[in-house]
């Protein structure tokens, strides 16, 4: 299996539109790494796509993706699935009548069908697209496995529990993606894993200089996991290594900032910060 990161931002993206910090002017000018696109993340092997964010269109086209044989969705939030569309231009065949285009795929946990029902049209835009043979929609049970190429992927709800992570089990190795949201997570016993990825959590202090950057009373260190807080996850987890993606633009990180805080961290488990075309190979 093979892992290729298609967008390492989170809800803000690396740049913001119109933003002049020095962090997006660095990004729009130097391009990647330094640019960060919305959270997505795809596996080769079992060829599954994890959330389409707004950016779906650009990372797709830049991949070195071939063929995508399911589409998973982690939760609701609009920087991963407001992308949706890309899976009708994907599939849908506007020369021939009948049609002949293609289908793909999508499968929805359990929460997450839920949820789609009432937020941002999303049901109602998957259902049209399976009426039309774009897609064709699975709903999941909490505890249903799915199983492609030889790789079986069960989701599971994490703390905050709208919202899944997924584990990957085939060819030898297990690969844990949590997309998002690790707020309250204890993580169960999963076993020794090869790979985990995860996002880095807001930087409450910052881990260069250890300053302050969000106040103490913030209503967001109360729904949002910490920096800190996923290296305590980190620490509780059997894996070998770990790549950190979500990164906010408000946390003011350059690529260059996050190589440095590498050298920091813990020291009996590999974490690196992820970017944007980023393959890492578990062949």
């Amino acid at each position: 299996m093979q892992i290729e990161f298609l967008g390492t931002g989170g809800a803000m993206a690396i740049p913001r539109p119109l933003c002049q910090c020095d962090i997006c002017k660095e990004g729009r000018e130097k391009g990647l790494p330094y640019s960060r696109s919305g959270p997505s993340v795809f596996i080769h092997g079992p060829n599954v796509l994890i959330d389409t964010p707004e950016d779906s269109y650009m990372q797709l086209n830049r991949s070195r993706i071939s063929n995508i044989d399911g589409v998973f969705y982690s939760h609701w939030h609009p920087d991963h699935v407001m992308g949706r569309r890309v899976l009708e231009s994907m599939n849908a065949d506007w020369i021939n009548h009948p049609a002949k285009g293609t289908t793909t795929d999508v499968y929805l946990p359990e929460q997450v069908a839920i949820d789609f029902q009432t937020r941002l049209g999303t049901a109602e835009h998957l259902a049209f697209f399976d009426s039309q043979k774009y897609i064709s929609l699975h709903e999941l049970s909490d505890g249903d496995k799915v199983s492609l190429n030889g790789v079986t992927i069960t989701p599971f709800r994490l703390s905050e529990d709208y919202v899944y992570a997924f584990l990957f089990e085939g060819e030898g190795k297990r690969i844990l993606i949590a997309p998002d949201e690790l707020f309250g997570w204890e993580p169960p016993e999963l076993g020794e894993l090869d790979v985990a990825v995860l996002p880095t959590g807001v930087c409450e202090f910052h881990p260069i200089t250890g300053e302050r950057q969000i106040s103490a009373d913030h209503p967001v260190l109360k729904e949002e996991a910490t920096f800190r807080q996923t290296l305590e996850i980190i620490e509780k987890l059997q894996v070998k290594e770990v790549f950190l993606t979500h990164i906010e633009e408000p946390d003011q990180l350059s690529f260059d900032d996050l190589k440095q805080v590498e050298n920091t961290l813990l020291q009996n488990k590999k974490i690196s910060f992820a970017f944007d075309t980023l393959i890492v190979d578990l062949t």
